[in-house]
């Protein structure tokens, strides 16, 4: 009797312990079947300004039909698609107004940031209007302010984005150099202003890639792709000063989002 009531203990508890194992397996499979969300967040080089085609309904943003993100949704229907990069956008923005969309659900991030913290539409008037000696201390501005803020806020970011889509892949995308030097432009900026500004997008991806590194978070570098295809080039993919749409200029076109970005995104993720 004594036996026949342990065998029923010990068939009872391994039926539980089972069921538990097999519940967890289960919970953690619809997790992880559930993260396949897509939110693109970021600032205009991710929203596709510069490549037209804009949505209507994101007139301050000028977030593109043509821009990587919408192009990598429609050729892998996620199974949700949130567009939030905004033209403009630094890493406080896209803090405060851009996360709302990640959630447990997200199964990839893809970003852009960091040019409008460091102040490169600024720095780019300053060359265009007021000269090399402008432009070269508008730059060594911008290297300070990389190595100095720029980091602590990529870390608040990048740490909120982990916490609030814990299954999500994020990808963070770099910049292009903006010009070929020894091009075919004649006149404009002097070569040592684009090769000043060049270096200036070099050390902007590296701090990016780093702090992108030790969120364990992938890093995809824009530069081999557009190379042959800068400023000054032949076929560029990104725009020159372009007065009648000012904000379009030093951005990529609609082959540089296809072409440049793309590819590197689409086997980031």
């Amino acid at each position: 009797m004594r036996k026949s009531r342990i065998a029923a203990y010990v068939s009872s508890l391994a039926l539980a312990v089972a069921c538990t194992v097999t519940g967890a397996a289960t919970a953690q499979s619809s997790s992880e079947e559930a993260a396949t969300g897509y939110v693109a967040l970021g600032d205009s080089y991710s929203a596709g300004v510069g490549a037209g085609s804009y949505i209507g309904s994101s007139v301050d943003c000028l977030r593109s039909r043509r821009a990587y993100p919408v192009l990598w949704a429609r050729a892998h229907s996620p199974s949700s698609f949130s567009f939030r990069a905004c033209n403009g956008a630094r890493t406080t923005d896209v803090l405060r107004s851009q996360l709302g969309p990640l959630s447990s659900r997200t199964g990839l991030v893809s970003i852009t940031v960091g040019g409008s913290d460091a102040g490169f539409a600024d720095v780019m008037t300053t060359c265009v209007l007021q000269g090399s000696h402008a432009c070269l201390s508008a730059i060594s501005r911008a290297h300070s302010y990389m190595d100095s803020t720029l980091p602590g806020n990529l870390d608040r970011l990048y740490g909120a984005i982990s916490r609030k889509a814990p299954a999500a892949h994020v990808v963070v995308l770099g910049y292009p150099h903006l010009y070929k030097l020894k091009g075919d432009c004649v006149g404009g900026l002097s070569e040592t202003v684009r090769s000043a500004l060049n270096r200036a997008v070099n050390h902007l991806n590296a701090v990016t890639a780093k702090r992108a590194a030790d969120h364990g978070f992938t890093f995809g570098d824009v530069r081999d792709t557009f190379s042959g295809h800068e400023i000054c080039s032949g076929r560029p993919w990104l725009r020159s000063i372009n007065l009648l749409a000012v904000t379009e200029s030093y951005h990529p076109t609609a082959t540089g989002q296809s072409h440049g970005y793309l590819p590197v995104f689409a086997d980031a993720s």
